[in-house]
């Protein structure tokens, strides 16, 4: 039975029960508070990456010469420091992790069979934690000096190896 709120669903998923002909994908047979918990850590995550993201805007674009002074020096320079390096780590992890989040719910939400929803969901865990792995890899194993470079390349911090 369809109703405005609630189409018909023509592949049944395994959890969904009935009342009174009416579809819900709610188990009242586990209490499981997840669900609960993803949509907290959004909206806590989402305040938090509002501040992270306007920091980081602030410090690239306002501060110093403005966009104009983003160069491999700048990077360098930022990530020398411990703390610029942990600012775009969390920013790093909380954007990935809120985005992946919000598209396992658009998951949930149109994937129609259950097979097809595991294997998205696979992917897209699989290629957010290779996102996290590479981008956490290079924000602390980067070398702004690297040995060989040219001096006139290197930032005006490094010394003369």
């Amino acid at each position: 039975m369809a109703t405005p709120l609630k189409p018909r669903t023509y592949v049944p998923r395994l959890r969904d029960n009935r009342i009174d002909g009416v579809k819900y994908n709610r188990s009242s047979s586990k209490r499981n508070n997840f669900e609960m918990f993803a949509w907290l850590g959004m909206r806590l995550s989402g305040v938090v990456l509002v501040v992270l993201i306007f920091g980081h805007l602030f410090s690239n674009l306002m501060v110093g010469d403005g966009i104009h002074a983003i160069d491999f020096g700048f990077v360098g320079g930022k990530w020398a420091n411990p703390f610029w390096q942990v600012w775009d780590l969390l920013l790093l992890w909380l954007a990935m992790l809120h985005g992946a989040n919000g598209i396992r719910v658009i998951i949930d939400d149109y994937a129609e069979k259950d097979r097809l929803r595991i294997w998205l969901k696979v992917i897209l865990f699989a290629a957010c934690a290779f996102v996290l792995l590479v981008g956490t890899l290079t924000i602390f194993a980067f070398d702004p000096c690297p040995s060989g470079a040219a001096a006139n390349l290197l930032p005006s911090f490094c010394s003369a190896r």
